[in-house]
C-alpha cells in the first residue's frame, strides 16, 4: 500500500508571499502521492473590512453570515487557490484546485444553532475519494479550500484542519495516510513561551495526562483532537511543526501516535 502525504498549511504561510513561493517550490519536490490543504489567512478578514461587512468571531472561530460566505468563498475558493494552483503549475507540479462541491469531495450539513450561532459553518458528514483516487494515480495534485457544500446547493465554511483530518480518515483505506499541519510553531510545546520546548512524541495515554495536568495550550486543543480524531480512524500518524519537518528528517517536530 503506498503512502499518502496530506499536507495543511495555514496563514503563516499564506499570509507571506515569499513563504508561500518557496514552500510550493519544495511541495512540489515531494515525492509519492500527496494532497494539500489551505486555510484562508488574513486576506478575508482585511477585504470584509474593506466591504464594510462587519467580522464576527467567538474563541477564533468565524461566525459565517451570507455576506461573509460571499467574501470567503471569492477569497479561499477564489483568489487563494487559484493563486496556489498557479503557483504549483510554475514548478511543473500538475494541480487542480478543489472545494469539497468539486466533484462532490466532500459533503457537510450546516452546524446546528446552540447557545452560538455559527451561521454558514459546516460539520464533515461524508468524503468521496473516487474522483481524488482518479488524480492522484495520474500524478495530479488536488488543492483543496476551506470551502464545503451540502449536496443541496449551499456552500458551507469548513475548518481547513478539519478538512485535512477528514480527507486523511477518507484516504485510510487506501493509502497508508500520513497527516501533516504546518504551523507558525515548531511543534506542540510544553511552554508557550520557549519555542525549544517542543513535545516530540504524544499518543493517546500520554494527551490525556497532558491535558489533565494542563500543560497545553489551550487554543493547540481543537487542533490536537482533530489530529486523534484522524489517528483513532486509521490514519498512521500525524505531524505538527513548521513546514521544514516535511523537507528535513533533523527538523524538530510532534509526532502523535497511537
Amino acid at each position: 500500500m503506498n503512502t499518502l502525504k496530506i499536507i495543511k498549511i495555514g496563514g503563516n504561510i499564506i499570509d507571506n508571499s515569499e513563504a508561500l513561493e518557496l514552500f510550493l517550490s519544495q511541495f512540489a519536490k515531494l515525492k509519492g502521492p500527496k494532497l494539500l490543504v489551505h486555510g484562508g489567512g488574513k486576506l478575508a478578514t482585511k477585504l470584509a473590512k474593506k466591504m464594510s461587512v462587519p467580522v464576527k468571531m467567538n474563541e477564533g472561530r468565524r461566525i459565517t453570515d451570507s455576506d461573509t460566505l460571499d467574501i470567503i468563498t471569492m477569497v479561499y475558493a477564489g483568489k487563494i487557490n487559484k493563486n496556489i494552483v498557479a503557483l504549483l503549475q510554475a514548478n511543473n507540479c500538475n494541480a487542480i484546485g478543489f472545494s469539497g462541491a468539486d466533484g462532490n469531495t466532500i459533503v457537510s450539513e450546516k452546524r446546528p444553532a446552540t447557545t452560538i450561532d455559527y451561521g454558514f459553518v459546516g460539520d464533515v458528514k461524508k468524503v468521496n475519494t473516487n474522483t481524488l483516487k482518479v488524480l492522484l494515480e495520474n500524478h495530479i495534485i488536488p488543492a483543496f479550500c476551506a470551502i464545503t457544500h451540502n449536496k443541496s446547493g449551499q456552500l458551507l465554511n469548513t475548518n481547513a484542519d478539519t478538512i485535512a483530518s477528514e480527507l486523511a480518515i477518507g484516504f485510510a483505506s487506501i493509502y497508508n495516510t500520513e497527516l501533516y499541519y504546518c504551523f507558525e510553531k515548531n511543534g506542540v510545546l510544553e511552554d508557550i513561551e520557549n519555542d525549544d520546548s517542543v513535545i516530540e512524541n504524544i499518543n493517546t495515554e500520554s494527551y490525556k495526562t497532558l491535558k489533565d495536568n494542563n500543560i497545553i495550550f489551550e487554543g493547540m486543543l481543537p487542533k490536537l483532537d482533530n489530529c486523534f480524531h484522524a489517528i483513532q480512524h486509521s490514519v498512521q500518524k500525524v505531524c505538527i511543526g513548521k513546514s521544514d519537518m516535511l523537507f528535513n528528517k533533523n527538523t524538530k517536530h510532534t509526532t502523535i501516535t497511537k
